[in-house]
């Protein structure tokens, strides 16, 4: 895990699971850091990687299962707090002092990382909120929770101190509702239910989350809105989060041999109902508001590229 002992101050602290095992060093922090690997390699210079008390010398070396990584991230060289960038679309449903909503478009990331330093939804926040580059973690800005690139629809962001540290706190003791719209191939076994599969970093590929024995608690409640049989048997399923794990609907889904229709990762992308990216929508969004307590509630209507492939669908 990543801690955050203030906004200047960012710290891997971490066993490493099987999924990483074999791998060198410097693509591990690369990996869990979400840094380019040059990046990592500068840490490694500069002595801020300790693997197992021992600090790292050089990138080649290789972990193995259950070693304890500690990295400080503040040593990362020349690293560029994110700027504003007024010419990137930004849809604010809400907003007042403490708190923003956004209905976040497909393919935009929320905040900079390896591969993307600019261009993110944080850096179009912070052309028309400017005070949020002191929310948080200055790297991303006003972020408590995040949604993925190819996925549109409601998250919040924090503009004040306070309404971070509440927001942080409700959405650790479960009590931030959040409710997604999926389509995925075939038909679910039962109407509705609830997905219980701890989740970690696959095996096979570290860049993927998959359903692991070790991994870490994931639950997402699921009901099935409409089923279809043309052009191939698909569904409309909304899905909710009671925890908050890295692409956790989309693994989870998978898992049960359901895929994400459009989700190029987890096998969901087929000819028969083309998309560009995965059909899922965070629909619903609610919370306490986390300076007056009034319970504030948010829906999101369907894209356009998501009511498309539904109209593609049928049932005889």
């Amino acid at each position: 895990m990543i801690q955050e002992n203030d906004s200047e101050k960012r710290t891997i602290d971490e066993y490493l699971p099987s999924a990483l095992a074999g791998q060198r060093v410097d693509r591990v922090i690369s990996l869990i850091a979400d840094i380019p690997r040059a990046a990592a390699s500068s840490l490694i210079e500069a002595g801020a990687v300790v693997l197992d008390g021992v600090v790292v010398k050089a990138g080649k070396i290789k972990v193995t299962e259950g070693q304890h990584l500690v990295v400080d991230l503040s040593l990362l060289p020349g690293k560029q707090l994110p700027l504003a960038e007024p010419n990137i679309d930004l849809d604010v449903v809400y907003v007042d002092d403490d708190v923003i909503v956004i209905n976040k478009q497909a393919g935009i990331v929320v905040h900079p990382g390896a591969g993307n330093p600019t261009g993110t939804l944080v850096n179009a926040v912070l052309a028309r909120y400017p005070e949020i580059a002191t929310v948080g973690d200055s790297f991303r800005p006003g972020v408590v929770h995040r949604l993925d690139a190819g996925t549109t629809g409601l998250m919040v962001m924090a503009r004040t101190p306070r309404a971070y540290d509440a927001l942080v706190d409700a959405l650790s003791r479960r009590v931030v509702v959040r409710r997604y719209l999926a389509i995925v191939w075939g038909h679910m076994s039962a109407p509705s239910g609830v997905i219980d599969a701890p989740l970690g970093r696959d095996q096979r590929d570290p860049t993927r989350m998959a359903v692991v024995l070790d991994g870490k608690l994931a639950r997402t409640q699921y009901e099935v809105r409409q089923t279809f049989n043309l052009p191939v048997a698909c569904s409309l399923i909304e899905c909710g989060l009671e925890t908050g794990r890295t692409h956790q609907i989309r693994v989870h889904l998978a898992s049960l041999g359901h895929c994400v229709v459009g989700d190029v990762v987890y096998g969901g992308a087929r000819s028969v109902l083309s998309s560009p990216r995965p059909m899922l929508h965070a629909v619903t969004l609610k919370f306490d508001h986390p300076v007056t307590s009034k319970e504030m509630s948010f829906r999101a209507e369907i894209p356009k590229d998501f009511s498309a492939i539904l109209e593609k669908c049928s049932t005889p």
